[in-house]
């Protein structure tokens, strides 16, 4: 019969093994995936002192001469030329202190290293994953209690429905609705720019991944797509595709949603400060630190270029 020292496996993993079991000294860790860091570039001029993350976007007007809606034409003898009027407007967004204390006490770090497995290094990677997982959140969807939006529901992004969903859809309505998503971003930002990468709800994507373009079935719609979209011929370069699990029923009604934008820091950015902590305190037989960072919320100065789609 095993037996069990039940506080102690609780707190540092330190417990009885029976002569007869092997056990595997590899350390399983929560099965969690995060992919903010791949999805979107860090704003890094920030500061732990810095409350507010902000940028201007600058507007002008112009008049043309002698007609106010054409070209400025001007006399060799005018004495009245137009000008440029400018106007510099401001938007802000909280950065907002993150904290967590790792503690434990000296026993139970003796007991944990003895057997392999620290205690203050597990407690380290617990707090980074739940930095992590805060992160992923915080990029994607923002935060309902701060009232600010993420990457897939930023305010002044264009919505459009899918015609059908895309289990209901042949390649070409897939094709179809991904270049009217493309489109609608391009035509949004006077036909700068148009999206360099798209997210999709995971069985959306599994859907392109498993149907094939043609019945030689020699290439998926998934590997298609990246090379015959609007986005591949305006801006020479693949369409980056890639599925997130925030994007499951992120749209209007609890239904799918895709979304095209430009993975560029000028475009969209999220203000970070990295974690740091303070050094060890000791109280009685306890060691406790604290580790704090700030998390802002998803930047677009320009949203325009920001696209999403919903139903598919």
């Amino acid at each position: 019969m095993f037996t069990f020292d039940q506080a102690t496996l609780d707190g540092t993993g330190a417990f009885l093994i029976g002569e007869l079991e092997r056990l595997d000294q590899t350390l399983n860790m929560p099965l969690v995936g995060y992919t903010w860091s791949r999805d979107i570039q860090l704003r890094e001029d920030v500061s732990i002192a810095d409350d507010i993350s902000s940028f201007t976007n600058s507007s002008f007007a112009a008049a043309g001469s002698p007609n106010p809606n054409g070209k400025n034409w001007i006399g060799k003898n005018s004495t009245a030329i137009a000008g440029v009027n400018l106007d510099i407007a401001k938007t802000g967004f909280p950065l907002t202190l993150w904290g967590m204390e790792l503690g434990w006490t000296v026993v139970e770090l003796a007991a944990a290293a003895q057997v392999g497995r620290p205690v203050d290094t597990q407690k380290f990677d617990g707090m980074l994953l739940k930095w992590n997982m805060d992160t992923d959140e915080q990029v994607y969807i923002g935060d309902s209690q701060l009232n600010v939006n993420g990457l897939f529901n930023y305010a002044g992004a264009s919505i459009t429905n899918a015609v059908a969903t895309w289990a209901n859809s042949t390649n070409q309505q897939i094709l179809d609705s991904i270049n009217t998503l493309l489109s609608n971003a391009w035509a949004a930002s006077g036909y700068t720019l148009v999206p360099r990468d798209l997210r999709l709800p995971p069985k959306a994507f599994g859907l392109l991944a498993q149907r094939i373009v043609s019945d030689a079935g020699n290439q998926s719609l998934l590997t298609y797509l990246q090379m015959n979209t609007i986005a591949y011929h305006q801006n020479g370069v693949p369409l980056n595709i890639y599925a997130v699990k925030w994007l499951e029923g992120a749209g209007v009604g609890g239904t799918d949603r895709m979304v095209a934008y430009t993975n560029d820091k000028k475009y969209i950015r999220f203000p970070m400060v990295p974690l740091q902590n303070v050094p060890i305190q000791y109280r009685g037989i306890y060691q406790l630190t604290t580790y704090y960072g700030k998390l802002g919320a998803v930047e677009s100065p320009y949203p325009e270029t920001l696209a999403y789609l919903d139903g598919i």
